[in-house]
């Protein structure tokens, strides 16, 4: 197993990975080698046939504060093509992220400012606590969310993210859920139980057909509407229902009994 100093990740005998962010004590504000252990861990994600959904959290009372100064502070010191370097790699952690053929889901609770907007962002899902803290705090220093951008324009939407970028205001969970950052928020207390009950939703569906469901979204999102979009999804259903866990479905469904990926839960 490889070891990390900063993030756990752990899988299950459901296939359940959860990665989580390690640093309670620093808020789990990430730094270089936060970043460069994320990586490394999507890697061993994406190569494991057992997992079936990565959930990302955070230890202690907090999802994530952002940046960690010290590394903030070096960043401040390095000329332009050091910062590139710096952006190059949290760029390939959120693309990474992002493009993760299996289903991901967040887990919010405290602060997530900064980055950790961009990191929410880049899952398929995501839930969190109503009174948890959300802000795209940049231009309070001076910067501004640029890696993180794509992906939040995509989560919430292209006016909420021009707003809460430019006013660096704060907003709840509650919020965060009315702009689609969050799928649904919870009271603090119900969080624990709202993930397990969420977890064992997911494990009710194909595990192949969730992955060719996220692959056709990105394809679709992506494109407009045209001819060769249209062939595209044509093609993908007709696979999709021939492929052994569409005939597993299928003829489950008309048998009236369980698939056979929910009977190994």
């Amino acid at each position: 197993m490889t070891d990390y100093q900063n993030i756990q990740l752990e899988t299950d005998s459901r296939g359940i990975a959860t990665l989580w962010l390690n640093r309670p004590e620093k808020n789990n504000a990430f730094n270089s080698a936060t970043i460069s252990e994320l990586i490394k861990a999507l890697d061993v994600v994406a190569a494991d046939p057992a997992v079936r959904l990565l959930v990302l959290r955070g230890r202690g009372k907090h999802f994530c504060a952002g940046g960690d100064l010290s590394w903030m502070q070096e960043a401040a010191t390095l000329d332009f093509n050091g910062n590139l370097a710096d952006a190059r790699n949290l760029a390939e952690l959120l693309y990474n992220l992002y493009q993760l053929k299996k289903p991901t889901l967040a887990v919010v609770q405290g602060a997530a400012f900064g980055g950790a907007v961009g990191l929410v962002s880049c899952c398929d899902m995501a839930i969190g606590a109503d009174n948890a803290v959300f802000s795209l705090s940049e231009v309070r220093i001076g910067l501004m969310p640029a890696t993180i951008s794509p992906f939040v324009v995509k989560a919430m939407g292209e006016r909420a993210a021009r707003r809460y970028s430019m006013t660096a205001e704060r907003f709840s969970g509650s919020r965060a859920a009315e702009l689609g950052l969050l799928s649904q928020a919870f009271p603090a207390e119900e969080l624990e139980a709202q993930t397990e009950t969420w977890i064992s939703n997911l494990l009710l569906n194909s595990p192949q057909a969730m992955i060719a469901c996220k692959a056709l979204y990105n394809e679709v999102a992506a494109g407009e509407l045209t001819p060769n979009l249209r062939r595209s999804t044509e093609s993908a259903i007709a696979r999709i229902r021939v492929s052994p866990e569409g005939q597993e479905g299928l003829h489950a469904f008309l048998e009236k009994r369980t698939p056979s990926w929910q009977e190994q839960n």
